[in-house]
């Protein structure tokens, strides 16, 4: 009857050890709220990059244009042709800022209740943005 005896043994894990699973379990575990905050700064990121990125491209172009334009006036001796050119490079330069700002307000149309929500969520505030401006005492 010896033989069928149970024995269990249990023996803590020490502070080395425990340290050891604890940094283990923390690269397997997601984090939550950085996701968000990651994901909140990328939208933040798209919004302003691409009004940035199309206004550069048209002001370049227009700089190349105007340039070139230039250089057939002063360089080419082509007077109509260079001052045409160089009107019509003149043009994108013009347009630049009022596309950035277009795009700019597209963007956040699109990409704004999304940055709102997640902006709230990690502020911990719930409710609409008029609801948190009465609630600091502002008008709306």
């Amino acid at each position: 009857m010896n033989g069928n005896r149970f024995r269990y043994s249990y023996s803590a894990p020490d502070e080395r050890e425990r340290e050891e699973i604890e940094r283990i379990r923390a690269a397997y575990r997601t984090d939550e709220r950085a996701e968000k905050f990651s994901r909140l700064r990328r939208l933040n990121a798209r919004v302003r990059h691409a009004a940035t990125g199309t206004t550069c491209a048209l002001g370049i172009a227009g700089c190349l244009l105007f340039g070139g334009g230039m250089s057939m006036t002063l360089v080419g001796g082509n007077w109509v042709g260079g001052i045409i050119l160089s009107a019509c490079g003149i043009l994108p330069m013009l347009a630049a800022i009022p596309v950035y700002n277009r795009v700019l307000c597209r963007l956040r149309r699109k990409y704004g209740p999304e940055i709102l929500r997640l902006s709230e969520e990690l502020l911990g505030k719930t409710g609409t943005p008029a609801d948190t401006a009465q609630n600091r005492g502002e008008s709306s």
